[in-house]
């Protein structure tokens, strides 16, 4: 096991923790610091999988202003949490449901040989030159030229109309 490895799962264990911690803190405010610690260690993974422009991109949005804005909301509003706790139960079914169909997914892909599936070979180092910003940059302005275009007006229509 290298050292690559070994961060990886420290980052693995602080975001499941983080998770955890996300959907059971009873105060909103805890939970959303252990959302800002998610969003830090998912770029942390990032980074490891040499993405540092979406690992960037991620703690500056994510972190940088939603959730400034979610805990200036959270702390203006007075939330009833005996009312949250009516309305869990009532969600309990549904939730059962979608989180089994999780398990079974995650057992699908991480037991994938066993279930006669071909795995992939991992891929290979792309050498000191690769940028991973500059060939974002290329796909996005070449093979998804149209898509980004049309997303763009789409954001100027938003930003003119508001």
């Amino acid at each position: 096991m290298n050292i690559e490895t070994i961060v990886f799962y420290f980052f693995a264990a602080v975001l499941v923790f983080a998770a955890l911690r996300v959907i059971t803190a009873r105060n909103p405010v805890v939970a959303a610091l252990h959302l800002v610690l998610a969003f830090v260690t998912a770029a942390g993974i990032w980074l490891l999988l040499r993405a540092e422009f979406l690992a960037i991109a991620l703690v500056l949005v994510y972190v940088g202003a939603v959730m400034v804005l979610f805990l200036f909301v959270v702390m203006m509003l007075d939330i009833n949490l005996e009312r949250l706790r009516e309305g869990f139960w009532g969600n309990l079914p549904l939730a059962l449901t979608v989180g089994g169909l999780m398990v079974v997914e995650m057992i699908v892909v991480l037991g994938g040989r066993y279930f006669g599936m071909e795995t992939l070979p991992a891929p290979s180092d792309p050498g000191a030159g690769y940028s991973n910003t500059k060939e974002l940059g290329r796909i996005l302005y070449t093979d998804y030229a149209y898509p980004f275009e049309l997303a763009a007006v789409v954001l100027l229509v938003a930003i003119i109309a508001a």
